[in-house]
């Protein structure tokens, strides 16, 4: 079973916004194939947007989700952990899930749901904590950070493919998310912030290019290492927010261009941490999707379902164009076109 995650430890990169229309996009072509999200963000914002986003309450009906007893959250499975930090107690994790089908009709039935929970925030110093207390026989930071691996076990038979979103950092949690994962989606922007988060990622998940050799030892790639668990691979590289004007003389080419460098260096001397063996298969290219875009997460709706035309934004009338839409929905493909021949 493939566990995909969105992640890029730089912020703005569009990451959840895509992992909500390719998720949706997939899941509408699939609908033979269950799919569970895992939203392992404080913010929640997936959370929100496949429970309704803006128009439809999403945030209120996160909090009525997290207010369930159990807490009907990531927040609420790692707070049973806690005690239980080194051996996996008798659990059902269907009672943390929710169906986001039934508080917004237009998510597929084929979608489940691990809610985010800004609790992550709160856990994350008692995780690492407890992942760095020194045990005799007895792995700590092995056994907390297998804790999703954990989760997903029980339901290996049930589901087909995992999505899942982390947050831009590499807390306790968003390693916990990458150790659970096989592939990684990475979203870039076309500036050298992104270029060098590009960068960090790869120092971050696969000790690559770090400052010092005395970090070697703490990387994390390192420590999955001596217990044998697998990386996940590099799966496919977004190149997000690109404007359909951008020619060959714009000066955002020169970063794209070199973004495309980079990886391509990276694959000549590390091609096992990549799923893919060319630029052309790993490198997708996508626009802005502008009000489109905005109109689209607001209403919790997916590019595919929504409707052209002027429609209600929390009071106001927002005209969205169907060629707009149609490219939104044509880029969206690219990658789902992608996931339908591996996946």
């Amino acid at each position: 079973m493939e566990r995909i995650i969105f992640w890029n430890n730089k912020g703005g990169t569009g990451k959840t916004t895509l992992a909500f229309q390719v998720i949706s996009a997939y899941a509408r072509q699939n609908k033979n194939k269950n799919i569970l999200v895992i939203d392992v963000c404080p913010q929640a914002n997936l959370s929100e947007l496949l429970l309704g986003g803006l128009n439809q309450s999403g945030s209120k009906i996160l909090l009525m989700r997290q207010g369930e007893n159990p807490r009907a959250t990531i927040g609420g499975y790692f707070q049973m952990r806690l005690p239980s930090p080194y051996s996996v107690p008798i659990f059902n994790p269907k009672d943390y899930l929710t169906k986001p089908k039934q508080y917004n009709s237009y998510i597929e039935d084929n979608i489940d749901l691990l809610c985010g929970d800004a609790m992550l925030e709160l856990q994350s110093n008692a995780m690492s904590t407890l992942a760095n207390n020194q045990i005799p026989g007895t792995n700590s930071w092995a056994a907390v950070i297998n804790w999703l691996n954990d989760f997903i076990k029980p339901l290996e038979k049930e589901y087909d493919v995992v999505f899942l979103d982390a947050n831009p950092s590499f807390s306790i949690y968003t390693q916990i998310a990458i150790a659970s994962s096989t592939k990684v989606v990475l979203p870039v922007m076309a500036d050298d912030s992104s270029r060098r988060a590009i960068q960090n990622a790869f120092s971050l998940i696969y000790g690559l290019k770090l400052p010092s050799e005395i970090y070697s030892k703490y990387a994390f790639a390192e420590k999955l290492k001596e217990v044998n668990a697998p990386l996940p691979k590099i799966y496919m590289v977004l190149k997000n927010r690109l404007t359909q004007y951008m020619g060959a003389a714009s000066a955002y080419a020169v970063v794209l261009s070199a973004i495309d460098k980079d990886i391509l260096s990276l694959m000549d001397t590390h091609s096992s941490i990549f799923s893919f063996s060319s630029l052309k298969e790993g490198i997708i290219d996508i626009r802005d999707f502008q009000t489109t875009g905005v109109v689209s997460v607001a209403r919790g709706c997916p590019f595919q379902i929504l409707k052209a035309g002027r429609l209600d934004l929390m009071g106001k009338r927002v005209a969205v164009k169907e060629d707009y839409r149609q490219n939104c929905i044509d880029d969206i493909q690219k990658v789902v076109v992608r996931m339908n021949k591996d996946l």
